[in-house]
């Protein structure tokens, strides 16, 4: 065999090398785009939380991670609880050309903006934790949401109080057969707080007890807003109140800081806290007795059926129950259940 040949066959068998590696690589990348009938196998997606340093929004961005192994390449940005800064992160994601969008929203209102952007982009966008608009939600058959339903935690925290006040006679303090009560609310006109605010004091009405709102103020859903704001209702209202609601955890224990500062939780005082959301240090003042109940919002299942529709979403696909795991109302919505949790049942949270 003369060189010339030899040189010939080494040649030809280096472009066939190089032509297995990189066309069988180059359709497996993550991040290609395409669906699943002509596309990347593992779409990238892009997620938006409205800020990281929130107990339960840090569950649910765990749990988007979690279920995203092996199934979607996930790229999370923090919004830093700013409207403007959430829309340049969606921006940035749709001039990557992401395969689907997943925005947990600043400003609810601000969602029309954003579906807007992505139906100009034909990239599909589900919302969670924070609802938009309905009017919204009907601008694009690509547009879903996954959350849970706040009038049912709402409920569910009242009905803690009320078995509570009702089981405990010593619980109506000055024995006028009316409870009263404080509120820390959440942010001002987002419909969890709301709904949550409106349907904890309905459901004690609802069970035939009078109330008595005696303080409400916002602590934006945050653990040492609450805990000043809490002290602030002490200094008004001292041994009156009868009972504290908080629209989530972290208001929750900041408020018993405030309490536990004025000699609560020992000597049998005692003034019953509920919160929702079931996090882990809310757990553990069920454990310690400090916290009387809280309502699990459930942040595996959120994430992992966040995850779940924006993957099926981003795949070209139509979303069944079959593909996505969880039921599908008004072929837009994804709601996942609440849940009572007390030191009873707090291993359920855990």
């Amino acid at each position: 065999m003369n060189k010339k040949l030899i040189s010939m066959m080494a040649a030809a068998s280096l472009a066939v090398s190089v032509t297995a590696c990189g066309g069988g690589g180059a359709t497996t990348q993550p991040g290609t785009g395409g669906n699943a009938s002509g596309g990347a196998a593992t779409p990238t997606l892009g997620v938006a939380i409205y800020k990281f340093d929130d107990t339960f929004m840090t569950g649910v961005r765990n749990a988007i991670q979690t279920a995203a192994e092996g199934k979607a390449k996930v790229e999370i940005v923090d919004s830093q609880n700013s409207q403007p800064t959430q829309n340049d992160k969606v921006d940035l994601f749709i001039t990557k050309k992401v395969n689907g969008l997943a925005v947990n929203p600043v400003d609810r209102t601000a969602a029309s903006v954003m579906i807007d952007k992505a139906k100009n982009a034909s990239i599909p966008i589900v919302f969670f934790n924070r609802e938009p608009l309905a009017d919204d939600m009907k601008k694009w058959d690509k547009v879903y949401y996954v959350g849970a339903k706040a009038e049912q935690s709402g409920t569910m925290a009242g009905q803690l109080v009320v078995d509570y006040f009702k089981s405990k006679p010593e619980a109506d303090k000055n024995k006028d057969g009316v409870l009263q009560y404080v509120m820390l609310k959440g942010e001002p006109g987002h419909q969890d707080a709301e709904l949550r605010t409106k349907f904890s004091v309905k459901a004690v009405e609802d069970a035939g007890v009078k109330v008595e709102k005696l303080a409400e103020d916002t602590a934006m859903w945050d653990r040492v807003k609450g805990q000043e704001k809490m002290a602030a209702f002490l200094a008004s209202h001292g041994d009156k109140i009868e009972a504290v609601f908080a629209n989530n955890d972290d208001m929750a224990l900041g408020a018993i800081e405030a309490l536990k500062a004025k000699g609560y939780f020992k000597d049998n005082k005692y003034i019953p806290v509920v919160g929702v959301d079931a996090t882990a240090p809310a757990v553990k003042a069920l454990e310690e007795g400090t916290l009387l109940g809280t309502v699990l919002n459930d942040a595996k299942n959120q994430g992992k059926a966040t995850l779940m529709l924006a993957h099926v979403l981003a795949s070209g696909q139509a979303p069944t129950k079959e593909n996505v795991g969880y039921d599908i109302t008004d072929g837009k919505y994804v709601w996942v259940p609440y849940k009572k949790i007390t030191k009873a049942n707090m291993n359920d949270a855990k």
